[in-house]
């Protein structure tokens, strides 16, 4: 992999670059669609790559029973569509809490619908470890939070969880077939090798805003053991499908300076045989008025050759000040995810269809996505989301998902236009001040 910086911003800190993996280029700052079961919900590769999605992000704890059969076919960007052939036909997904052969994840039916044409994503793609998803198994815990709810958060976090944490790993309970399981920095490197994700993502522990700043340097200091374990058995495994693969340590610390400084020092001069980290995840939960603090006080102390990405954020304010501050990179399901119940986002702010039910308004002015092209309204988007025909209603989610995709998409390729012209400041309070100016 590599990584080539064409343009840094004023406070030496945000840049536009080009990432180069064994699958293709990433032009940065960047948006990776999230493909949690190596797919977009109800997105084919073919709209992915129509709306300017260059690079998905997939997860080793949902894919982790499929990875030795993923293996075979040579990798994620390898799978033919009879892959999926099991998941189209099968009627006990219409139980959506019944167990799937193919996937840990249990998605109901029409989740699970693909086209008989369904390819492969082949650009680049990226895996997330799994320790966020099995460490938040049962606490209802999420990344970044307001500071209204930070009450609401203390009073979740200690709720009966089903995973626990041990030096060597984390063990928890399959919450969709109740049986148990492990997870450690060995396992998921071999998932994640056998995945073939260009690029893989050490094992963490993510803290929540609950624990103490006691309990954070503890989690911090098992992150960076289980990062050298993670580096040390990636570099088994990194090339066992025929091409690179490569390894970003992530940093946790919590909400404190001297954690995520000390963090950030200790990964970037982490090695094994003298081979480091191709890059980092900045990761942990934390208050979303101090995400751009947090990110200057990693990204000040992290190789400024090295690429960063920003797990698990899609809101336009959090890309951008990420983006500010060194991010390179950013995912979340939100897009999707959003789209599906109801929420439509527009430079002047999101709406919800709810609200509008014969309304021939377009979705956003101006918007070059498919869905816009094609003509769908506010109020036509919105009968095909409240039918009750499961064929409409999967039309709706891929209308919805394309449109808020390319959404979030094109605020990137913004964002990295205006740095390469010198005018990303007049950019931030111009999207900023209309999106957020009610």
């Amino acid at each position: 992999m590599e990584f080539q910086v064409e343009k840094v911003l004023p406070n030496g800190l945000g840049r536009a670059g080009v990432i180069k993996t064994a699958h293709g280029e990433i032009k940065t700052p960047a948006f990776m669609a999230v493909g949690t079961n190596g797919y977009v919900r109800f997105v084919s590769a073919e709209d992915l790559h129509g709306l300017g999605a260059q690079a998905m992000l997939s997860n080793g704890y949902h894919l982790r029973r499929k990875a030795p059969e993923i293996a075979k076919l040579g990798g994620l960007a390898n799978i033919p569509s009879s892959f999926w052939e099991t998941c189209r036909s099968c009627p006990s997904l219409r139980d959506s809490r019944t167990a799937c052969s193919l996937v840990s994840s249990a998605p109901s039916q029409n989740e699970m619908e693909y086209s008989p044409g369904y390819q492969a994503w082949q650009g680049p793609t990226l895996t997330d470890s799994g320790g966020f998803q099995v460490m938040s198994l049962g606490s209802g815990l999420g990344k970044v939070v307001a500071m209204d709810r930070v009450d609401e958060v203390h009073n979740t976090a200690h709720k009966e969880r089903l995973a626990h944490v041990a030096e060597d790993g984390v063990s928890f309970i399959d919450p969709f077939d109740g049986q148990p399981d492990f997870i450690g920095p060995e396992e998921s490197m071999r998932i994640q090798c056998q995945i073939g994700a260009d690029i893989h993502m050490a094992f963490d522990e993510l803290t929540s805003l609950a624990d103490s700043y006691e309990y954070n340097i503890e989690a911090m200091e098992r992150t960076e053991r289980w990062a050298l374990r993670s580096l040390h058995e990636h570099l088994k495994h990194r090339d066992d499908l025929g091409y690179r693969q490569n390894l970003y340590g992530v940093l946790q610390g919590g909400r404190w300076e001297d954690l995520r400084r000390k963090t950030a020092q200790n990964l970037a001069k982490m090695q094994v045989d003298g081979v480091g980290f191709d890059g980092f995840g900045l990761g942990g939960a934390f208050l979303k008025e101090d995400l751009g603090e947090i990110l200057r006080w990693c990204d000040e102390e992290l190789p400024f050759n090295k690429p960063r990405h920003l797990l698990g954020l899609s809101h336009p304010d959090d890309i951008l000040i990420g983006a500010e501050m060194g991010a390179d990179t950013f995912d979340c399901v939100a897009p999707t995810r959003e789209a599906r119940h109801g929420k439509i986002y527009t430079r002047d702010g999101n709406i919800n269809l709810r609200k509008f039910g014969n309304s021939g308004e377009t979705l956003d002015k101006g918007c070059d996505c498919t869905t816009c092209r094609e003509g769908w309204t506010r109020g036509s988007l919105r009968a095909l989301w409240r039918s009750g025909d499961i064929e409409k209603k999967q039309k709706y989610y891929r209308l919805a998902s394309v449109h808020n995709l390319r959404f979030i998409v094109r605020l990137t390729e913004e964002i990295r236009q205006a740095m390469l012209d010198g005018k990303f400041d007049e950019y931030k309070r111009g999207f900023l001040g209309r999106y957020y100016g009610k």
